[in-house]
This record gives C-alpha cells, sequence and structure tokens, in this order.
C-alpha cells in the first residue's frame, strides 16, 4: 500500500474514538480511517505509512452497513456536511451498543492486568434522557461555506478548517436555538458584515455562543466579535504572514463606505432588537457582546458588555440551583448531567453510615456542581480548581443553595494540595479530557491513601491509563458505570469507583 494511492475496503472494526479498521483484499496491512461504521464498504486515500501503520481519508461509502440508517431515516439534514455530530446514521440503542462495546475493550486489558474480572464490575452503559435536542450549550462559529461564499453561521464542515455550515436544522439543540442562529445570520448578512479570516487577521464577526437551561428554560446569547469596527486593522499577506498595505487600505474603505466603523453602538441595537422580537419557547435572559482579538480560533473573553438584560442565567440540577455565565463551565446536557451525578452519589454512597462525618475532595471541581451534590451528605466538602472564574462561580452556587460546609480554592491541584490541612476521607476526581498530571496522580496516591476515590472521566483512553496508576499502587476497580451524555456523538462519560486493597 502506498501513501496517495486510492484502495476500496471493508471496515472490520472501530474503536475509540471513531477510528476505523479497513481490509483491503489482497494487501496484508490494515488501514485506519475515520467516520466510517463497521461493515461499510468504503474508499478511502491512504495519506499516511509510518512504522507499519497506515492512515487514509474517507472519500465515499460505496456500500453501506447493514444497521446503517438512510435518507430519510437519517433525522438531521446537514449530517454527513457537519462535523459535529458522527453517528446520527445508527439508531440510538446501536450507539449505545458500539459505546459500551469500546470501553470495554478499552478498560477490560487493563483491569484484567490486576487479574481482576471485567464483568463483575462493569456495569454497561446508561442512555441520555434525551438523544436530540439535549444541549445546553452552542458555540457557533461565523465564516462562509466555500472560498468567498456567502456568510455562513454554524458549525465547521467535516474535515475543514475554514469552512461552515449554517446547521439551522441542528437537532441536538432545541428550535429556540435555531430560531437565534437564524436571526443572527440573516441580520449580520444583511448588513453585510463581514466575518474574521482566520489567514488575514480581518474582519468583525467570530462566533456566536447561545446557552439555555433544560430546567428553567432560560437563555443567554453572546455575540463574539473583533474590535475591527472602530479599527479595521491590517490584513495579512496569507503566504508569508506579512501585512499586505494594499489590501488593508481597500479594506478600510469598504469599511469607511458601509459606516461600519461609525454605527458599531447602532449595529448592536439593532442585533437586541432582532433577538427580542423572536418568538421563544424559553425566556431570553440576556444578550451580551465580547470582545476577541486573538488570534487563535477560540472563543475568548477579552471584555463583555452587556447589551440587554444580565450577564448569567440559572439551571436546576437534583433540586440544587446554578448560577452560569457565558464562560463557566456546566455539563452540556443538564438532563444527562443528572443521571451522571446520580450514579456518583449512589457510588459515594451514604457518607453519614460507611463515612460518618467525611471530608471529601472534589478535585477539578469546576464550578463546584459534584461538591454542591455530595454536600448534604458530607461533614466538609473541598474543591480545587484551576479556573478562577469557575471557582468563583462555585462559591456563589454554594451560598446560593445554602451550603455553608463547601469551601473551593483556586490553583493547581499539585500545588493546592500542599496547603490544605485536613486530610480526606474520599476524594472525587474528575479532571480535564487528558486526565490527571502524572505528578498529581502520585500525589494524591501517596499522600492520602484514601479507601475509596471516585474517577469521573470524559475520555476513556485517559481513564484507562490512570486506572493502571491506580492499580499498580495497591487499588482495585470496585463499579464502573458509563453515562452516554453526548448522543449521536464518539464521547461518553464514564464512572469508576475505586477502593485500595
Amino acid at each position: 500500500m502506498k501513501k496517495g494511492q486510492i484502495y476500496d475496503g471493508v471496515v472490520t472494526h472501530v474503536s475509540f474514538p471513531n477510528k476505523c479498521q479497513v481490509e483491503v483484499e489482497g494487501e496484508e496491512k490494515k488501514a485506519m480511517v475515520k467516520n466510517a461504521l463497521q461493515g461499510q464498504k468504503v474508499r478511502f486515500r491512504l495519506s499516511k505509512v509510518r512504522k507499519g501503520k497506515c492512515e487514509g481519508n474517507l472519500l465515499e461509502v460505496l456500500e453501506p452497513a447493514h444497521n446503517e440508517l438512510r435518507g430519510d431515516q437519517i433525522p438531521c439534514v446537514h449530517f454527513g456536511a457537519c462535523g459535529g455530530c458522527t453517528y446520527q446514521h445508527l439508531a440510538y440503542e446501536d450507539q449505545l451498543t458500539l459505546k459500551e462495546q469500546q470501553i470495554r475493550e478499552l478498560l477490560e486489558p487493563v483491569i484484567g492486568v490486576g487479574a481482576q474480572s471485567f464483568d463483575p464490575v462493569f456495569e454497561g452503559i446508561m442512555a441520555s434522557p434525551r438523544q436530540f435536542a439535549y444541549r445546553n450549550k452552542m458555540e457557533f462559529s461565523f465564516g462562509d461555506t466555500c472560498k468567498d461564499g456567502d456568510l455562513a453561521l454554524g458549525m465547521h464542515k467535516r474535515g475543514s478548517f475554514y469552512d461552515i455550515v449554517t446547521v439551522s436544522g441542528c437537532q441536538i439543540v432545541d428550535e429556540d436555538f435555531r430560531k437565534i442562529l437564524t436571526a443572527t445570520l440573516e441580520y449580520f448578512s444583511g448588513k453585510q458584515i463581514p466575518y474574521f479570516h482566520k489567514n488575514t487577521h480581518a474582519g468583525y464577526l467570530r462566533h456566536l455562543l447561545v446557552r439555555k437551561a433544560a430546567r428553567t428554560g432560560e437563555i443567554l446569547v453572546d455575540l463574539v466579535t473583533t474590535t475591527q469596527m472602530g479599527d479595521p486593522g491590517a490584513v495579512y499577506r496569507e503566504e508569508s504572514g506579512e501585512p499586505d498595505l494594499a489590501a488593508t487600505a481597500f479594506y478600510q474603505t469598504q469599511a469607511r463606505i458601509h459606516g461600519d466603523i461609525i454605527h458599531e453602538e447602532q449595529l448592536l441595537q439593532g442585533f437586541v432588537q432582532a433577538l427580542t422580537e423572536l418568538s421563544l419557547d424559553g425566556k431570553l435572559t440576556g444578550i451580551l457582546h465580547t470582545h476577541n482579538d486573538s488570534v487563535a480560533d477560540v472563543v475568548k473573553d477579552e471584555g463583555t458588555d452587556i447589551l440587554y438584560g444580565q450577564s448569567y442565567f440559572y439551571e436546576e440540577l437534583l433540586g440544587l440551583r446554578f448560577r452560569i455565565s457565558p464562560f463557566s463551565f456546566f455539563q452540556t446536557n443538564s438532563l444527562g448531567a443528572e443521571v451522571l451525578y446520580d450514579v456518583a452519589r449512589q457510588y459515594v454512597g451514604d457518607l453519614h453510615g460507611e463515612h460518618d462525618g467525611a471530608v471529601v475532595y472534589d478535585l477539578y471541581s469546576g464550578t463546584g456542581t459534584i461538591a454542591q451534590i455530595l454536600a448534604p451528605i458530607a461533614k466538609k466538602v473541598i474543591g480545587v480548581e484551576i479556573v478562577e472564574e469557575a471557582v468563583e462561580a462555585a462559591r456563589e452556587n454554594a451560598a446560593l443553595n445554602e451550603l455553608s460546609n463547601c469551601e473551593f480554592l483556586a490553583g493547581d491541584v499539585l500545588k493546592v494540595l500542599d496547603d490544605i490541612e485536613e486530610k480526606p476521607d474520599f476524594i472525587v476526581l474528575d479532571p480535564p479530557r487528558d486526565g490527571i498530571h502524572p505528578k498529581a496522580l502520585d500525589k494524591i496516591i501517596d499522600s492520602y491513601r484514601c479507601e475509596s476515590i471516585l474517577y469521573i472521566s470524559c475520555k476513556p483512553t485517559s481513564l484507562a491509563r490512570d486506572i493502571l496508576t491506580f492499580m499498580n499502587a495497591g487499588y482495585k476497580v470496585k463499579k464502573i458505570q458509563c453515562v452516554d451524555m453526548f448522543p449521536n456523538t464518539v464521547h461518553v462519560e464514564t464512572v469508576c469507583l475505586l477502593s485500595l486493597k
């Protein structure tokens, strides 16, 4: 098999996260491609041959899998073009079966190293209460559908860094998200406002952040732009990265012709009017405007103004109320989060019984959601989180819920642990996607030797790596439960209870 050549083959296996093994007739080596299903016959172009491993880019599906949905059976009209969802052409039961199989393949060999049997501890996968319209947050990007095309607002096209698909029919959010997206696109298209180009670093529109609470129905909208309405800035040559003076002069002239430099305030007032006139099922509590002049294609807060209402909204989980700001971390599936946290609470058990008067560490605590859910059954919960905004939100939410036994500390887990006087009886770990830093993991194990540790993971490969470290330190896996927080995508949450032998 040679790089650059096109091959046809059959997908024989799919491992996490959507790594598809393709067998080509007459070839000894197997290729790895993405965005396919087991049983499909596919055509792909070989892009990499390295150390005996072959990787390819999917070109087309020649024959569908036996369990694959087709045509009108697929719920979303954008599936295939949009890069957001991967498994919408599978029935939900098949999605759950696939994810459960992938978790088993990752964790069973690891747990087997400690001579444990996997089946007694593995409790399978729990479905999301909603398969569709489950997301409470979306970050839409401005761009164009093709080079020099019309303004688009939505998600990146599958396999593209530049092209945007306007996802006005997206099914993982509800109708209010779609109405806000459509109204925003129509308004700025009508005003001929340019989007921020990644190569030239020129343009105004960057992202549209929409958040809606599942329980309260409150909605927060944040328009993210550059500051180039006041100063269009410089245009850079794509090849060399040097300033292009002629292009800069032309862009600034066009901006003045359209009145962009003078009338930003008026432009934003019109945007607010366009949204407040919408007929929505939920309640629009705030419309914000965030500046971001960074080169990176990320939603970054370099100053936020309130255009309408307030800068936060409220969500409710398991009887508790949480105040959420535009950039606060909060699980994107509110109803799924209730399932996840209920599992966590069950795994921790009745701390008044087994761990009477327990001190609980919630490490990587985010906005303190887990800490507050555990607080009623603990003597004290101490949360540690490196993002200061999240820590401040956690403190506010604990006060809102009248929880006096929660303490939240800002800083790196590795450093903050040295400053905490109370020793934990139980530790909850909910780290970022890449898992726990090895030094922090060693410190958690060596310093405390807690009898029980609860690990909540959003990336099972990181969990598999860290479980092995725990097992080598004398822990065994007591229970594992998967929760499908992200239907139609490759992602899955896993809750793992570890106990000291």
